[in-house]
């Protein structure tokens, strides 16, 4: 398409172009009645001075129509691999792009949303409207999306960015499908041990008022388990939602399941089930710690579990050994008697963690306590060795019962080189050791002081979280049974 027009291009501005012309024009009117002879004679090359100053051009244009666009959305969230919907969208795909290419004036724009879906569903329309962003309103021709349905960041129908265009949507999937899905709509993220958590959980038969084979109403069969252990069975309706009180009942994680039972003919029973990790803690902390000997590194051990109010300590330690005589008389002793009973027997499950400090074997805890004590932790208790030379010599806390829970034996060599600890590939990233301040400086190396002391043993389990000297296990962890063990070397 073309045409011709005139462009004028004044070289000077337009108000003082008028004012020209006006005075050119009161010029030649007064020489008219004033009866001036050659008047508009003279007006001529006003007139000429004019036309060169407004400078017009012909302009002679070609035109040509743009395309209008229509933009094809295809959904490839997974959703959309449940049956036969994967091959129906790309059918549709197809023959909608061999229509559409047939169409004159018209390009088409395929775009495939959704794969990269989030724990809080389908985004389809947030994509499509940046992707859109670039197509001015007037070259929309309209917007088709080929979807099973399940969005969920669908806009109201004035905010959505084609509104002036037409919006098609094609379904892949089947008039009398149904599906069974169970949700976890509310969790805390931590519970006390012994104490009540919430749990808000929602259960649904989608399209089962369509299916002819059940309605609404039909109750829905629900099972919670904590821990894979099944500790309530209920009956739900389609689209209740209730709260369900679980028991927290250990430390650490607990995790907790809602399943729904499935039904013939249901699309998928993955969306059946929901999980949720609620992990239990105490109101407060019952530590046990108990020192072997006087030594300079208890009053760490008392500083650190002291700094938080959370922690209960109670601390022992052994100034006079049984093996000791040294002829001082009773009356000038001011020590008491080490409770063996209550600690290891009447009282032992109502600590939290018992960390025993260059403990040795010298007789003062017969067997039969130390067996309690690796009882204790196969049924969930904790306990932490912090060992020195006593470790590697004959009076060992290995040649004991508490052998069966340790993850590691001593050699009987001790390093007494100085050196820096480092934490394992593992280590960098386990929760006990991944937080330690100055593990890691400028080129990788730890900032912390030298360590001067490692006890070399042959690990047979566990994870070793810290390295000593030559690479040889500082820390080793490991869970046993219910419980769990650290060796500090």
């Amino acid at each position: 398409m073309s045409g011709l027009s005139i462009a004028w291009s004044p070289i000077v501005p337009g108000w003082l172009l008028l004012a020209l012309l006006g005075l050119s024009l009161l010029l030649i009117g007064y020489g008219l009645w004033r009866g001036a002879r050659g008047v508009l004679l003279r007006g001529i090359p006003l007139g000429v001075l004019l036309l060169a100053v407004a400078d017009p051009r012909l302009v002679r244009e070609e035109r040509a129509p743009l395309n209008d666009i229509a933009v094809l959305a295809v959904d490839e969230s997974a959703s959309q691999t449940i049956g036969e919907r994967r091959a129906r969208t790309e059918k549709a795909v197809k023959d909608l792009q061999q229509q559409l290419e047939q169409q004159t004036n018209l390009d088409v724009r395929t775009l495939r949303l959704g794969a990269e879906a989030r724990g809080d569903g389908t985004r389809l329309f947030g994509p499509l409207a940046t992707a859109m962003s670039d197509i001015p309103p007037s070259r929309l021709a309209g917007t088709i999306i080929i979807s099973d349905g399940q969005v969920h960041d669908a806009p109201s129908a004035d905010t959505f960015a084609g509104k002036e265009a037409p919006l098609h949507v094609l379904l892949t999937g089947e008039e009398d499908e149904r599906d069974r899905r169970v949700r976890i709509e509310r969790a805390p993220d931590y519970g006390l041990v012994g104490e009540q958590a919430m749990i808000r959980v929602m259960a649904e038969s989608a399209g089962a008022e369509n299916a002819g084979v059940a309605d609404k109403k039909t109750p829905l069969p629900i099972t919670i388990r904590r821990n894979g252990k099944v500790i309530q069975q209920l009956q739900f309706t389609s689209g209740q939602m209730a709260d369900l009180p679980v028991t927290i009942e250990t430390p650490g994680a607990n995790i907790v399941e809602v399943e729904v039972a499935g039904e013939d003919g249901e699309l998928s029973r993955m969306n059946n089930r929901a999980l949720v990790a609620v992990n239990g803690i105490r109101d407060r902390l019952r530590v046990l710690l108990i020192s072997g000997e006087p030594h300079v590194g208890e009053r760490a051990w008392r500083n650190l579990l002291k700094s938080d109010p959370n922690v209960d300590l109670v601390h022992f330690t052994i100034l006079r050994p049984l093996t000791k005589d040294d002829g001082t008389p009773l009356s000038e002793l001011a020590l008491i008697a080490f409770p063996i009973r209550e600690l290891f027997e009447e009282q032992l499950y109502e600590f939290d963690l018992i960390i025993f400090d260059r403990y040795s074997r010298k007789g003062l805890v017969p067997y039969q306590f130390m067996s309690n004590v690796a009882a204790y932790v196969r049924d969930g208790g904790a306990v932490m060795l912090a060992v020195g030379p006593e470790f590697a010599d004959s009076s060992s806390l290995f040649d004991s019962p508490l052998q069966t829970i340790l993850p590691a034996a001593p050699t009987g060599q001790v390093y007494s080189d100085a050196y820096r600890p480092t934490l394992s590939d593992l280590g960098q990233r386990h929760p006990v050791t991944a937080d330690l301040s100055g593990a890691v400086g400028m080129g990788g190396a730890p900032t912390w002081g030298r360590w001067l002391r490692n006890v070399q043993v042959a690990p047979t389990s566990g994870q070793r979280v810290m390295n000593g000297i030559n690479g040889e296990p500082l820390m080793i962890l490991d869970h046993v049974a219910k419980g769990r063990v650290a060796l500090l070397l």
